[in-house]
């Protein structure tokens, strides 16, 4: 499952994962990365044979690294627009070793999405609406926002070929096109399953 060159000392638990990053980062996780055990449930649904799975909001990485050393034989890309977050899941990688996880630091709105299969996307917009969940105060944040990135997501999904695989985590079902059949959930239903018709 995991190749020589792979440092998986830090996929026991959550807690040895989070010392790849600084004590700043690592009082985050609870609320904004992924744990291990979602990573692993979300990509095992996500994962294909040359697949290429873009995580959209992807923070310091963790949703990427982990999956990538779950599922060696697909390709895992993160989009980031705060290039403090970004510079920390570089670095995670490195440290991990592993080399299917590309990173792109930049708007979601910026990405050409027919470069990518199959999404993963843990509400990255709700901080817009939130204030207490905000990440730090790099970035703008407003309704306006929310609603706009809200719109754009709805718009690119709906735009995907039929057989694209979407998993969302606590994200809430408008932004979902109708088009997408829910085929699992669990988690309390907060981690959800979605395939395109």
């Amino acid at each position: 499952m995991y190749s020589d060159t792979l440092n998986i000392s830090y996929f026991r638990k959550d807690a040895a994962f989070d010392t790849l990053y600084p004590p700043h980062i690592r009082e985050l996780s609870q609320m904004h990365w992924t744990a291990l055990d979602i990573a692993l449930e979300a990509s095992n649904f996500l994962a294909k044979t040359g697949g290429r799975v873009l995580d959209i909001g992807s923070g310091v990485g963790k949703f990427c690294i982990a999956a990538g050393v779950y599922h060696p034989a697909t390709e895992f890309f993160g989009i980031e627009q705060r290039k403090e977050l970004f510079n920390h899941a570089k670095t995670a990688q490195e440290e991990v070793g592993v080399e299917n996880v590309h990173f792109t630091y930049g708007n979601l709105t910026e990405l050409n999405y027919d470069n990518y299969d199959h999404f993963y996307f843990y509400n990255s917009f709700y901080e817009n609406i939130e204030p207490g969940s905000r990440i730090d105060y790099s970035v703008r944040t407003s309704f306006e926002l929310y609603n706009h990135y809200t719109e754009f997501i709805h718009d690119m999904l709906s735009s995907r070929p039929a057989g694209t695989r979407l998993v969302t985590f606590h994200a809430p079902d408008k932004q979902i096109p109708a088009s997408y059949q829910l085929v699992d959930n669990s988690y309390s239903r907060v981690l959800k399953m979605w395939v395109k018709e």
